[in-house]
């Protein structure tokens, strides 16, 4: 390509950090978009910005994705190089953005994770042997109960939960968002039995909920720490995450309730698109049921 396309690109990313106080995050993450598309370019032997179409965009696109690169990377890409193109269209360098309408390649959807009723009575039913323990029984009874994400549970407050009204106020959900969430009468008990510990524990008015052995705030990572090693001690096959519990609270809810609008509530998706996915969890439970038990689901044909 032409020497001054690199000094337009040279001029974008300065004005992303002066003019917009970009993240260096970010600034890493466009320079490596954009190089690949200017290597793109290159190989094209197209010379100027100016002369990159629609086209051009979608054949870049489609390379990186042949070579594995995944639908989330790809849709970053597309933002930085629709953002470099706006900025040029600012300058009045370029006539039209080629990417604007350029979609990534869509990414199949894994289902999550989930544990059965089973798997998770026996890992919540399980007798603590310490304080620290019984504080982590009570964490994870709420974690299930209530289908916290982990930086709710971690960013819970002692004046955020009403034993009385068996409820629980969510002040820092997903984009600022608040609500309230009833809380079962299992993690009622367990977190009653470790307020019984915490009041000894706490240091310098510390109000979180939950705290380590030092009197302060339990941050999410130890709070995955914590649920894996008590997982390796119940000897669980697998490997269990936080969302875990999440996932089969909304799973086992939306399997015995069918309200998919319910669940959305209590989970605090902003979109019911993203509860669906449920769904598709509870018709593979129930296809697996239809298999094990319809006299004719499994019939051998005679040849």
């Amino acid at each position: 390509m032409h020497k001054n396309t690199e000094q337009q690109l040279n001029d974008f990313f300065q004005y992303l950090q002066i003019q917009k106080r970009s993240s260096q995050h970010t600034l890493s993450s466009y320079r490596r978009d954009l190089s690949q598309l200017s290597l793109f370019c290159t190989h094209g032997e197209r010379q100027h910005w100016a002369e990159v179409q629609a086209s051009d965009i979608r054949h870049h696109i489609a390379n990186r994705h042949r070579k594995g690169i995944s639908s989330k990377s790809l849709q970053r890409e597309l933002s930085a190089i629709r953002s470099f193109y706006n900025y040029l269209l600012k300058q009045g360098l370029v006539k039209n953005n080629p990417a604007t309408h350029i979609k990534a390649p869509k990414q199949t959807r894994k289902l999550p994770k989930l544990l059965d009723v089973d798997q998770l009575s026996g890992m919540l039913d399980t007798p603590a042997d310490s304080v620290l323990e019984i504080r982590d029984l009570a964490m994870f009874e709420l974690f299930y109960s209530s289908g916290l994400r982990l930086s709710e549970l971690s960013a819970i407050n002692r004046n955020d939960i009403d034993l009385s009204e068996r409820s629980l106020r969510v002040q820092s959900g997903k984009g600022g968002k608040q609500r309230n969430l009833p809380i079962g009468r299992k993690a009622i008990t367990a977190i009653k039995r470790w307020l019984s510990y915490r009041t000894n524990m706490s240091k310098n008015h510390e109000t979180a909920l939950f705290i380590s052995n030092k009197g302060c705030r339990l941050g999410q990572r130890s709070i995955q720490l914590r649920l894996d090693k008590w997982c390796k001690k119940l000897g669980l096959p697998e490997h269990v995450h936080p969302h875990m519990l999440r996932h089969s609270f909304a799973s086992h809810l939306l399997e015995s309730s069918q309200d998919i609008r319910a669940v959305q509530e209590l989970l605090g998706h902003s979109n019911i698109s993203t509860t669906q996915i449920y769904t598709h969890l509870d018709f593979q439970h129930l296809a697996e049921v239809y298999d094990q038990t319809h006299p004719r689901a499994k019939k051998k044909v005679n040849k």
